[in-house]
This record gives C-alpha cells, structure tokens and sequence, in this order.
C-alpha cells in the first residue's frame, strides 16, 4: 500500500539502474560469460536498505520508457521502495552498470549513461515540495548535481527542507560524471550549506573540502555547514564528528569481501535507521558498519541489503544464515 506523504521516513534522490553483475569472481569482463541482473543506483540502494530495516522511503529519479525501466519499478515495489515519483524519460535508456569482482578491493565499475542518464533529467518544476519537506530525512547526492537538470532539482528540494528533520548529502564523487573536481566542490559547498548531515569517504571528502586527513576532513564539513559528519574509511572503519561536541570512531567488521559495491548505500540505509530511531552515534555508526560489512560479503547490492535480525545477529557476534551460506569466491 502506497504511504501518504506525510509518512515517509526517507526520501532519496538521484540514480538509478540496472546492474549486471558478474557471477564468476576473478575474471575480467570481457571473458565473464554470465552475469546477475539487480536493481541499482546508489540513492536506490539507500532507499531499498532503509525499507529492509522497516522504514518507509520512497525514491525521487527517472528511467528510460523501456524494459529495464519496468523492471525498475518491479524490483522497487518488491523491496517496499515506493516508486510513485520515477518517471519515465522518453529517447533515454535506462542506465546499466557492470563490475570486475576483484576481492578483497578491487572492483572496478563500469557506467553506461549515455547519452545521458535520466536520472539527470529531474527537474525542478516536478517536485512534490510537500512531501519532501515532511519526509523525516531526505538524501541528495552529488552525482545529481552533475547536470542540469537533476542540479537545480537538488538545490530545489535541499532549499524547500530549510535543513527541517535531517537532511542528508552524500558526496558520491563519480570522477567519469564531471568536467573537474573545482566544478563539483563549488557546487558541494553550496548543497552543504543546506545539509544537515554530510556522508562520503576520504577521497570524495577531499573533493569536498580540499583536505585528505579524516578527521580534518570531518571538521572542514562541519565548518561547510552540516551539524553531523560521518566519514567512510573503508578497512580503518568509520569517524563522526557532531556540532554539539560528540563523536565516535569505530572500527570495521571483519567479513569475506565478495563484492564491495554497495556496501555504502547498505551503511547510508542502516545510518538512516539509527538517526530516524534517535539512537546516540556511536551504536547508530556500528549498525551502519555492520550493514556495510554483510554485503560487502554478498554479490548483489539491492538485493542483498540486510534485515535488523541480521544485522542484530552479526553485531552479538552470531553468523547469520545467509552469512554461512554466502560463498567467499564465485567461480
């Protein structure tokens, strides 16, 4: 059943697509001889994590009108994802993305958006205003400040909010979606004015404030204007720092990597749960690594979002079943 604008816990906003994943580890894609078709996008897998945990969220993009379109709104009303804002984009081909699954950390990522991804094609005039400011958390990315449209329709919502409930930017640095970086840190400094809540990993905070040390980095983002910082360090773990004095650094939960994609978006989704529940940071970034760490240790990203019984399982230190099921190599 659809909710009510008024009911949504998130709302994310930006890409979405297709990703055909493939299903041998160790092999370069042009000897991959099958692959897994999955839902995709980070903003998307935000969503789907947040709905997994039991919230509400609902996606703000567009596809192309085309089968893979359709399957995008399939696998979103599956997930729980309410899919009444994605839009149709005529003459533009939904995105697919593949990957190389190099573990432990190597996974390169191949976008094709051209010629260029609906997703981009938001525009301002389209919002639902209302609904955007009632969401308790909206997230915006900075790969939807990549192009106008979809520039002004973040700017649009992120000024709507008034940095009302918790607003969130992701930094989402995509190197292949700009011209350069001191294009995107100008439009990043203006979308953290608005913010109030800044997630990205090292080197997408050093797009974003020009310093590469995590905790200079959490500091210059605050300074940017959010009241809340988190900073990604991959195997180092995760820092945030608060206005209000706080913080917390935690350290990364050991799993087999089998594809390190989407481990993000499952921490952005578990991140989301833990603010919308009020927990105090610290518990709230261990939930969100141990979303991130299930599945870094799974193939998919949508699909593969965890429950709050696995996660719940992982951090009292219990192996979920799918955890023991989940092969560490594919071949």
């Amino acid at each position: 059943m659809p909710h009510s604008a008024e009911t949504f816990d998130l709302i994310t906003m930006g890409r979405i697509g297709v990703d055909l994943y493939p299903l041998q580890t160790g092999v370069p894609l042009a000897e991959v001889e099958t692959f897994g078709k999955f839902l995709g996008g980070s903003p998307t897998n935000v969503a789907v994590a947040a709905a997994r945990l039991g919230r509400s969220a609902a996606v703000v993009t567009r596809t192309g009108d085309d089968p893979f379109g359709a399957y995008a709104h399939r696998a979103l009303r599956e997930f729980g994802v309410d899919d009444r804002w994605v839009t149709p984009v005529d003459g533009l081909p939904t995105p697919i993305a593949f990957c190389e699954l190099f573990p432990p950390d190597h996974f390169p990522l191949y976008f094709y958006r051209r010629p260029k991804a609906p997703d981009l094609e938001i525009h301002p005039g389209e919002l639902d205003l209302d609904a955007l400011r009632a969401a308790r958390i909206l997230w915006t990315t900075g790969t939807g400040l990549s192009a106008e449209p979809s520039r002004t329709a973040t700017f649009t919502a992120l000024e709507a909010r008034d940095r009302a409930g918790t607003t969130v930017f992701d930094l989402d640095w995509r190197p292949m979606f700009w011209d350069d970086a001191p294009e995107a840190r100008r439009h990043y400094a203006r979308a953290l004015r608005h913010a109030t809540v800044a997630v990205g990993n090292v080197d997408e905070c050093e797009i974003a404030t020009g310093v590469r040390d995590p905790l200079a980095c959490a500091r210059a983002l605050l300074d940017a204007g959010p009241d809340l910082a988190v900073v990604k360090r991959g195997p180092e773990g995760v820092l945030a720092l608060h206005r209000d004095g706080s913080a917390a650094e935690v350290p990364p939960v050991p799993v087999d990597v089998v594809n390190g994609l989407g481990a993000g978006d499952a921490f952005g989704g578990a991140l989301c749960h833990g603010l919308l529940a009020g927990w105090e940071l610290e518990r709230t970034l261990r939930y969100a690594n141990a979303a991130g760490a299930l599945v870094a240790s799974r193939l998919a990203c949508s699909s593969a979002m965890p429950t709050a019984a696995e996660l719940d399982d992982l951090l009292a230190g219990e192996p979920t079943a799918a955890a023991r099921a989940a092969p560490t190599a594919r071949g």
